[in-house]
């Protein structure tokens, strides 16, 4: 059963801004160390970093409903890789709200072109499907 469903476009020019203005400090506040050696491993950092903005801002409109929910820090929701795709791995207050609701599965789809990236998080309170 879908419990929760966001999705969040984030233009990139204004993630390369914030990197300009903000830098080290734009990155600790608002990425994981791992996410911030994910994307600046890349050649197009902003773009990265940009995707996973969104993916954070499609999970925080999945997990919202309450005021366990605005209290979701950005670093509480953290963008990994599992079997070769993107997940989301929920820490603090994100991780208590998905118990909450009863999260078993999350499902994240992750896009960009040269201006915008783009995500969507779908939060699903099933089991997963048997394995063939």
């Amino acid at each position: 059963m879908i419990v929760g469903v966001g999705i969040d476009l984030v233009d990139i020019a204004r993630v390369d801004r914030l990197l300009d203005a903000k830098g080290e400090r734009v990155l600790r506040r608002l990425f994981t160390a791992d996410e911030v050696s994910y994307a600046l491993a890349r050649p197009l950092p902003a773009q990265h970093l940009a995707a996973r903005l969104a993916a954070k801002e499609a999970a925080f409109k999945a997990l919202s409903g309450n005021s366990l929910a605005r209290g979701i820090g950005w670093r509480d929701i953290e963008v990994v890789r599992a079997d070769d795709r993107p997940t989301l791995a929920l820490h603090g207050r994100a991780a208590d709200r998905a118990a909450e609701l009863g999260v078993t599965n999350i499902w994240v789809s992750l896009t960009h072109t040269a201006t915008t990236a783009g995500a969507m998080v779908v939060l699903d309170a099933t089991s997963p499907p048997n394995s063939v």
